[in-house]
């Protein structure tokens, strides 16, 4: 079954205007100064925000 109509080159590129990818933006980490994500963890260090603060005990052998 064919179209109806033609849609034109401008319609469709108008339609489709919003599909394009924005770049990822990262942000330096406060400890190492390694490139993270904002909002997350860093992969590196692990540094996630000075006011937060997590208790973490070290296994003694």
């Amino acid at each position: 079954m064919q179209p109806v109509q033609k849609i034109s080159k401008m319609r469709k590129r108008k339609r489709r205007s919003h599909h394009a990818l924005s770049p990822i933006r990262y942000v330096r980490c406060a400890q190492c100064g390694n490139a993270k994500l904002p909002h997350a963890a860093c992969g590196n260090c692990g540094f996630v925000n000075q006011d937060l603060a997590l208790a973490v005990e070290e296994k003694q052998s």
